[in-house]
């Protein structure tokens, strides 16, 4: 999900900065990849029910476990509401969804320029702080994994406790 996520992030990227003939093949790219992490963050999110994450070592200070908690349920609400935004987004704009060649996804909100302005806004913010997360989080396992050596880089990677 990761390299799927900061793929994401860049073809969303690079579809603001261009206006050359790639912004459509980076279009057909980007709404099914946003549909996929949507299935994902389903599955994953299942999974960790079933599956609890490791547990921080005790060395953790509380506010960094309280940050590593917020920034976790920050991911999993990114994962959720970004793709949501963007087919109500699409759905409000009147546009397809299409996914693979005639696969389309059926609109989840009416055909309405108001909320699709509103719904375009709330996609952009969302993504600069999905991209701030993303960082954050490559930081605090860097932070980790380089200068604490506590384990929690591999328990972020493997799943497993380190």
């Amino acid at each position: 999900m990761a390299v799927l996520i900061l793929a994401m992030l860049a073809i969303g990227i690079g579809m603001v900065a261009t206006v050359s003939s790639r912004y459509l093949t980076l279009v057909s790219w980007h709404r099914p990849i946003g549909i996929a992490i949507l299935v994902l963050a389903v599955i994953r999110l299942w999974n960790r029910f079933l599956n609890p994450a490791p547990a921080l070592p005790a060395s953790v200070p509380p506010a960094q476990r309280l940050a590593a908690m917020a920034s976790q349920w920050l991911l999993y609400g990114l994962m959720f509401a970004m793709p949501l935004i963007g087919w109500g987004m699409l759905s409000a704009a009147g546009y397809p969804i299409v996914l693979f060649g005639s696969l389309q996804l059926p609109p989840i909100l009416p055909h309405d320029p108001y909320l699709f302005a509103w719904l375009r806004e709330a996609h952009t913010v969302g993504a600069f702080l999905f991209f701030a997360v993303v960082v954050l989080h490559i930081a605090a396992a860097l932070f980790h994994g380089l200068i604490r050596r506590d384990g929690v880089l591999s328990s972020m990677t493997t799943g497993r406790p380190g």
